[in-house]
């Protein structure tokens, strides 16, 4: 009994010693295994960061490239330590293209994708006409459809305005207009207003009707700066001429298409004879604009895109009968012709002088006069003095409350977005 008593024990202490080492043998294998998935995890993490940090050097080294406009071909792959980045530069589209870089670390991949867009300036025209102290003459029958504000008089023989018209400063009258909306000046001559009439105390109404109510304010209307300052012109000329100088007049003439832009011209510009001005950037004049004989002036649509696009001129526009001046064909994009010119009593040849329909074009000018001459369409106009000639018409559109400028592939760029894909 004394020997079975022996025997059990010794089969516990071996049973126990097996148990002991079996929980040994689990414990320490189950701390190696969650040590090595620990090790995995953590190299992992690490690869995966060596990735993100090659792909982000890809990107840094495209943004170099691009900026110092070094020559690349497009994908290529270099080596960051122990990692690599491909880097895929997109060709331009609309004014943007698209840098995607793809690191690399023993098959751990990390991708970045960054948006390099051209500058560009919200500029709005929020009236058919904006005009400046010089006021603006309207002749029988033109049109404007859309709102006018103005700094100065407008006056006008029978002309029609299918919008509000709000002229500023005591002093300044309506006169000889059809208003479809409302109206407020300081005072009213001659003059249909099918809205809410609206003078100043101290001015007079004469031989004026509403058909809402006439009424009257204590207070002058204030003036309305327009809407590009002299700091936006000045930027567009140096983004310009960063492009490269052309010494004296340039003429593009015949059935061409030209490629021009960014770039300034010390004389005059000619387009003529059916050529085409394909635009690739601003460009300023210094000397006179002259559009002629079926020629064309346009954006590049893949330099532009949804983008306007600006000519600046020192001197003076003259765009003439069947030619034609277009955006980039995307909705949105417009082509705006700006005059510095101070020209202001010359109808016969003032800072802009527009002889044709032009649906996608936008006339400015800060210092002068810009004419509209019998049965011309315009789409928006901005001038310190304005005159429209009989049947001549502005068509407002909605989108240029927000218009875009863009210098084009020749400005400045900048990074708009940067994220991680995939």
């Amino acid at each position: 009994m004394f020997k079975n008593q022996i025997s059990q024990n010794g089969f516990v202490a071996l049973y126990l010693v097996i148990l002991f080492l079996g929980l040994a043998l689990t414990f320490g294998l189950a701390f190696s295994l969650f040590n090595f998935g620990q090790q995995k995890i953590f190299q992992n993490v690490f690869l995966s960061a060596q990735s993100y940090y090659a792909a982000e050097a890809g990107v840094e080294d495209a943004l170099l490239r691009l900026v110092k406009k070094m020559t690349l071909s497009t994908p290529y792959t270099f080596k960051v330590g122990q990692a690599t980045s491909t880097v895929e530069i997109s060709e331009i589209v609309g004014g943007s293209r698209t840098i995607t870089a793809t690191g690399n670390s023993l098959n751990r991949l990390r991708k970045i994708q960054v948006g390099y867009s051209v500058s560009a300036q919200q500029i709005s025209f929020h009236y058919g006409a904006q005009v400046g102290e010089g006021g603006m003459t309207m002749g029988n029958n033109a049109v404007i459809k859309g709102n006018v504000y103005s700094n100065g008089s407008v006056v006008s023989g029978k002309g029609y305005i299918e919008g509000t018209v709000i002229v500023a400063k005591n002093g300044n009258r309506i006169e000889g207009l059809i208003i479809q909306q409302d109206a407020q000046a300081h005072s009213c001559k001659d003059s249909q207003i099918t809205g809410t009439l609206t003078y100043v105390s101290g001015g007079t109404i004469q031989n004026c009707s509403a058909g809402g109510a006439i009424k009257i304010q204590p207070n002058e209307i204030p003036t309305k700066d327009l809407p590009i300052p002299q700091t936006q012109i000045d930027k567009w000329k140096s983004e310009a001429e960063k492009g490269g100088t052309i010494s004296g007049d340039y003429t593009i003439s015949g059935k061409i298409i030209q490629n021009l832009g960014p770039v300034k011209i010390t004389g005059n510009l000619l387009v003529d004879n059916n050529a085409v001005l394909n635009m690739t950037g601003t460009i300023w004049v210094v000397g006179d604009l002259r559009i002629d004989n079926g020629a064309t002036i346009k954006l590049d649509s893949n330099s532009y895109g949804v983008l306007s696009g600006v000519i600046v001129v020192d001197g003076k526009i003259k765009v003439r009968p069947n030619t034609y001046l277009k955006g980039s064909g995307q909705e949105g994009s417009y082509l705006l012709l700006l005059s510095t010119n101070p020209e202001v009593s010359d109808t016969t040849n003032p800072a802009i002088d527009v002889d044709n329909n032009t649906d996608a074009a936008i006339f400015y000018t800060n210092q002068g006069l810009i004419v509209v001459r019998n049965k011309v369409k315009a789409r928006e106009l901005t001038g310190y003095k304005i005159f429209l000639d009989n049947n001549a018409e502005v068509a407002y559109e909605t989108g240029l409350e927000e218009a875009v400028f863009s210098s084009g592939p020749g400005g400045s760029w900048k990074v708009v977005s940067w994220r991680e894909v995939e």
